[in-house]
């Protein structure tokens, strides 16, 4: 007995070695597939980090990063800085004297007109005082100069040099890093003193811009749900036969290009279009209606693009409810609508869910649809945001825009999945 108790302690060592180098071959295999795992999805993840991170980043800090005027006017910019506004109606003579230097030497440069273009879009009228100021000063600068001080000078080519609100926005603007696109995404901007204001009446077209896209986007979403979920309830309780063809036709207009369903939709609502002939024929109307450039069209046009994208999530998440729920919901006494009501809708709500967030997000960044089919009261924020990069140039704003949309579609996408 003894033997055999000896025999087994000296056993007890070799099992657990064998059972520690089992351990490590299982961790070298779990480590190999793991390694071969991200392999495989590594062009996937570089995919996504070029195509979508860095330029979402790069995006985000061109909308705060303000850096031509503290390259092309540094010395003004830096007499501006020990400038007391609320103590000083106008800078001291360094900064006029700065500033003049600078002006000439970027008139000469061509360069004048990035500082006018950048100024301009802070406050109306910049454009023609910078460019003018910059042409007088290179070609009499010195005569200028010589009648007396660069304040008089420069007040003599314009009496607006004079005025604090100017100088207050050359400093405002020269800063390296700023908030003021997306003051000016919201209508805003900073005054003289560092406050922030509301722009004139007339430049205010940001803030109900914004809310022409939410409303839009929400009504968009709110027709594709009424129309998507009898379409969706249809197809997953169909017989195979006539669900799969159902199906076909909820995927055939992804099989067309957007562009001409778009068009299409020109077509069909135009005054001399179809459905205004269907309409005089059947002699509901007198005179042919205003069904295109307009909301109305906009609302028809991106509702038909975007319904299938409401229709899908709600079929894959109704597919997999069992049909018994509702028979044993009516074996207990309940009629049929508080059975769907009460039993089959609660367990659909995800595909309801899930289709509305994705309409929606989709619906805020349209763009091509609403340029189409909408009037100029009928654009959206991403219309404003492809006009600023490709037209006025103004990258700073349409990055601010874009900013601030991208937040629309995080906080929905967050309230959503709370």
């Amino acid at each position: 007995m003894v033997a055999r108790s000896t025999a087994g302690t000296r056993e007890a060592p070799v099992l657990t070695a064998g059972s520690a180098a089992l351990k490590a071959r299982l961790a070298r295999v779990e480590r190999r597939q793991s390694v071969r795992a991200y392999a495989l999805i590594l062009p996937l993840l570089l995919f996504i980090v070029f195509a979508f991170v860095i330029p979402i980043v790069l995006m985000l800090f061109r909308s705060v990063h303000n850096p031509l005027l503290g390259q092309l006017l540094p010395e003004t910019l830096a007499a501006l800085s020990h400038w007391d506004a609320e103590q000083q109606p106008t800078p001291p003579e360094a900064a006029y004297a700065a500033l003049a230097r600078e002006l000439a030497h970027n008139y000469t440069q061509q360069t004048i007109g990035k500082i006018a273009t950048r100024v301009n879009y802070e406050s109306d009228g910049m454009r023609s005082l910078i460019m003018q100021t910059g042409r007088r000063l290179s070609r009499d600068g010195e005569v200028l100069r010589q009648q007396g001080s660069w304040t008089r000078a420069l007040m003599r080519i314009d009496e607006r040099w004079g005025e604090r609100d100017i100088w207050a926005t050359l400093r405002t603007v020269g800063q390296r890093y700023t908030l003021a696109y997306y003051l000016a995404a919201l209508d805003r901007r900073f005054y003289w003193n560092g406050a922030i204001v509301v722009v004139p009446e007339q430049r205010r077209i940001y803030v109900q811009v914004f809310a022409r896209t939410l409303w839009m986007s929400l009504l968009i979403t709110a027709v594709c749900m009424v129309l998507g979920y009898p379409v969706a309830y249809l197809l997953a309780n169909l017989p195979p036969r006539g669900g799969n063809l159902l199906l076909i036709m909820v995927l055939l207009p992804f099989w067309t290009s957007l562009l001409v369903r778009t068009t299409a939709w020109v077509v069909i609502l135009q005054r001399e279009g179809l459905l205004n002939d269907l309409l005089m024929w059947l002699g509901l109307i007198d005179e042919r209606l205003q069904l295109i450039f307009n909301r109305f069209g906009v609302a028809v046009a991106m509702t038909h693009i975007l319904l299938p994208f409401m229709i899908l999530p709600m079929y894959s998440v109704m597919k997999t409810i069992p049909p018994v729920y509702m028979r044993a919901a009516q074996s207990l006494g309940a009629t049929p609508f508080a059975a769907f009501w009460r039993v089959y809708v609660p367990q659909s709500a995800p595909g309801i869910g899930a289709g509305g967030l994705l309409v929606f997000i989709l619906a805020l960044g349209y763009y091509i649809t609403p340029a189409l089919v909408g009037g100029p009261t009928d654009q959206m924020v991403s219309y404003f945001i492809a006009d600023h990069t490709n037209r006025s140039l103004n990258w700073g704003l349409a990055s601010a825009l874009g900013g601030l949309l991208l937040s629309v579609c995080w906080w929905s996408t967050g309230y959503t999945t709370a």
